[in-house]
């Protein structure tokens, strides 16, 4: 039977991860990234390490798959679909890895990435080749099975190719979406069981929907060119938090 709540979690912490999915929701759809990663952090406090990054999949897949049907119109399905062909190998790459590297080694080199992604030279359209995409599908669908918040590195990639803040938004959704769904598949096929955790998942996505909602509304009152600063600064804090992470661990080892 399928509970509000999975076993030993307050009512209080349930709260307060519903409150969280919403809030991060409206986040990720008015600023186009960083909810991802907030949710990660604050369901860390409360959820179980061996249930954090599944659950925490699971809830972002629900966020990102209403934010993409929200925006259908302006996706952008070329660079989706050669995000899934790297993601779908990438997945069954990730299932057949049983080593993974050091947590803060990660963290370093993803957070390293995202600034060079961010503030390096900006390529010309025709180095944003379709390998280059399969490849940040499948190396981003790796990660996310270790780390589960690759936002960032995403959508630092899909912000070089000059979209406007719409199709960034719901490009990124919809490569999300992709990957965690097959982040899903795989912790199902490693033998994960989601269903302790489906009631307060659901409510989270739905608390995720509205948050969505009011999001989009707050996008489109926000001018292109201060959008983008937005963007750019938001990763730009998130990659710095994740290097300052990484050291913190790296020295204290």
């Amino acid at each position: 039977m399928i509970g509000l709540l999975p076993p030993d979690l307050a009512v209080a912490d349930a709260a307060v991860l519903i409150l969280t999915a919403g809030f991060t929701s409206m986040l990720t759809a008015a600023m186009g990234i960083g909810g991802g990663l907030l949710l990660l952090a604050v369901m860390g406090q409360i959820v179980p390490l061996t249930a954090l990054i599944p659950v925490h999949g699971l809830v972002q897949l629900g966020s990102n798959a209403n934010r993409a049907v929200m925006m259908r119109r302006h996706i952008d399905w070329r660079m989706v679909g050669l995000f899934a062909a790297g993601a779908i190998p990438g997945a069954l790459l990730a299932s057949m890895v049983v080593v993974q590297l050091p947590l803060a080694t990660i963290q370093l080199c993803i957070g390293l990435f995202i600034l060079w992604l961010v503030w390096g030279p900006k390529p010309s359209k025709r180095e944003l080749t379709r390998w280059s995409l399969m490849l940040m599908g499948g190396l981003t669908t790796v990660l996310t099975v270790f780390v589960g918040a690759t936002g960032p590195l995403v959508g630092a990639y899909i912000h070089r190719n000059s979209f406007d803040r719409f199709r960034t938004v719901g490009t990124f959704a919809t490569c999300l979406s992709v990957q965690h769904l097959l982040k899903a598949a795989v912790f199902s096929f490693i033998g994960f069981s989601f269903i302790d955790w489906l009631g307060l998942s659901l409510a989270m996505i739905a608390s995720g929907a509205l948050g969505t909602w009011i999001g989009l509304h707050l996008l489109k009152k926000i001018p292109a060119e201060r959008f983008s600063l937005i963007f750019k600064s938001l990763v730009t804090l998130l990659a710095l938090r994740m290097l300052g992470l990484a050291m913190t661990a790296l020295s204290a080892a």
